[in-house]
């Protein structure tokens, strides 16, 4: 069954409620034996398309991850992603921001981190942090001590949006390509997964009780991550809502969404000019 990934993008400047998004549809697969050679196929042209972005060297690719607990960011990585080199690609997982970064701007640790030309980069969490659990957490805005016509503005979220469609936009004139997911998993569904989580010893380190405190705030993050994705998804920088309750068909929306962000690069392998033939001609025959 052909995908087609613009179907889950978020149009720029659409007002939208998460309500209305699905988390779970009909498959892209009919059988497990089906999705792993689907996922293969994928991965396959993803490793292909990063030789040649590398190669091209005028192109970087970030890909930002964000979703609540459970909703399959660490495995969409994993499988999706298996197949690249690792010299070509860095992933970076931004937790609780540290002294250090507290005392910058909120977007100075992952603007440091950013993927150069040719390389991709994959944020697992992100900036967008910033416009999410801090909106549901206050006192996580108190701890950045910002000055207090900032923190007091009742248009600060407003303002940080700006931000970001800011930094994204220079980003994108300057040869990075960005595409962002949220995976859109149900409560229910992320009760199921906490619960294996318990049930599964070798998952016990993935969960404690902060996030059953997360999970209490679950129609303030769907709010914030609303009014996020309308206001950040533009042509140069779109926004994916995957449906996460089910993983497999999740990772074929992903890597379709990425493979057609590399393609529609149109890179190609440098071609040499005369002076580089006849440079190669004569190491040839060294060679020889």
């Amino acid at each position: 069954m052909k995908i087609n990934a613009k179907n889950f993008r978020v149009k720029e400047k659409q007002a939208i409620n998460l309500k209305g998004f699905p988390t779970s549809i009909k498959p892209f697969y009919d059988s497990k034996e089906e999705y792993q050679n689907c996922l293969l196929r994928h991965i396959e042209k993803l490793n292909s398309l990063q030789n040649i972005l590398y190669a091209d060297d005028r192109y970087s690719l970030l890909i930002i991850f964000q979703a609540m607990d459970a909703a399959g960011k660490d495995s969409a990585i994993k499988h999706v992603m298996s197949g690249l080199n690792p010299q070509g690609c860095q992933v970076f997982d931004f937790k609780h921001p540290s002294s250090e970064e507290l005392d910058h701007d909120f977007l100075w640790r992952t603007t440091r981190c950013l993927p150069e030309r040719g390389r991709i980069g994959i944020f697992n969490r992100s900036y967008y942090e910033e416009v999410l659990i801090a909106r549901v957490h206050p006192e996580i805005l108190e701890s950045q001590r910002l000055p207090d016509h900032s923190r007091n503005d009742k248009n600060i979220w407003k303002e940080r949006f700006q931000s970001i469609v800011d930094l994204e936009k220079h980003l994108f004139r300057n040869g990075t390509r960005i595409i962002k997911f949220f995976l859109h998993l149900s409560k229910d569904e992320q009760r199921k997964r906490f619960l294996k989580r318990i049930d599964d010893p070798e998952k016990n380190w993935k969960f404690s009780m902060a996030d059953i405190e997360e999970r209490k705030r679950w129609d303030d993050y769907m709010k914030a991550y609303a009014s996020c994705l309308s206001a950040t998804s533009t042509s140069f920088a779109p926004w994916y809502v995957i449906p996460a309750d089910d993983k497999p068909n999740s990772q074929l929306i992903i890597s379709e969404a990425i493979l057609d962000s590399l393609s529609d690069l149109k890179m190609s392998y440098p071609k040499p000019d005369a002076q580089r033939r006849k440079e190669l001609s004569a190491i040839r025959k060294l060679l020889e």
